[in-house]
């Protein structure tokens, strides 16, 4: 058996696979910065809220890890048709993400909160600050940076887990590959393709994101242990 590549044939369509690279990027920040947000302040509702609210979230990040995307994107998307309101595919898909990778983000967040030693804490209070700028200076931020490794490797996760909002026709950039293979029927070339964008994409992510860390993070700067 022999198979003869065809590149060149998809060389038309490199405006497609842009677009759809563009898209998978628009998608993935959208979501990464509404997620670690939403995350968050589910973690804090889980360590410093009332019984109530640490059940109702807790609820959330049980459902939320235990359910597949497929399945909360369509309940999303589909679910809300029934309703009476249509939205966009894209939008949907960024819904899908961000109730995703927030239960994540929850539970990883709420590690590093747990972590913070509570001497520290109690340091704070005994130099006077208050109880929002101890939890920002004394909690918040170091376990942001306790725990950012593993945030960025859940980002680029999330990045990834982008090609499945094709199934509801949002135009990222599995849905452009699924469209240009469809006209070329060049599949075995055209997944190549997309899987090289895929893997160019998660490189520039996950050096963007840690390039964040090393300017937000000034002490481990001055260590010299930035990530």
């Amino acid at each position: 058996m022999s198979y003869t590549f065809d590149f060149e044939g998809l060389l038309p369509y490199w405006d497609q696979f842009a677009e759809g690279v563009w898209l998978t990027i628009q998608l993935s920040v959208a979501a990464t910065i509404a997620g670690f947000v939403l995350g968050t302040f589910c973690a804090i509702a889980r360590t410093s809220g009332s019984a109530m609210l640490k059940t109702v979230v807790g609820a959330y990040v049980d459902v939320i890890r235990n359910t597949p995307l497929l399945v909360q994107l369509f309940i999303i998307y589909f679910g809300i048709a029934t309703l009476g309101l249509r939205i966009p595919a894209n939008v949907a898909a960024i819904i899908a993400l961000v109730v995703n990778i927030g239960a994540y983000v929850c539970e990883i967040m709420r590690a590093g909160i747990e972590a913070v030693p509570k001497a520290q804490i109690e340091a704070a209070e005994c130099l006077g600050l208050s109880p929002a700028q101890t939890y920002w200076h004394v909690i918040l931020q170091p376990a942001v940076e306790r725990v950012y490794p593993a945030l960025v490797s859940q980002f680029v996760l999330l990045m990834l887990a982008s090609s499945i909002t094709s199934q509801i026709s949002a135009e990222e950039l599995t849905a452009a590959a699924n469209r240009i293979q469809s006209d070329t029927f060049l599949s075995f070339e055209t997944y190549i393709v997309v899987g090289a964008l895929y893997l160019a994409l998660s490189f520039l992510m996950r050096w963007a994101l840690l390039g964040v860390g090393f300017v937000v993070f000034k002490r481990q700067r001055k260590l010299g242990t930035a990530l």
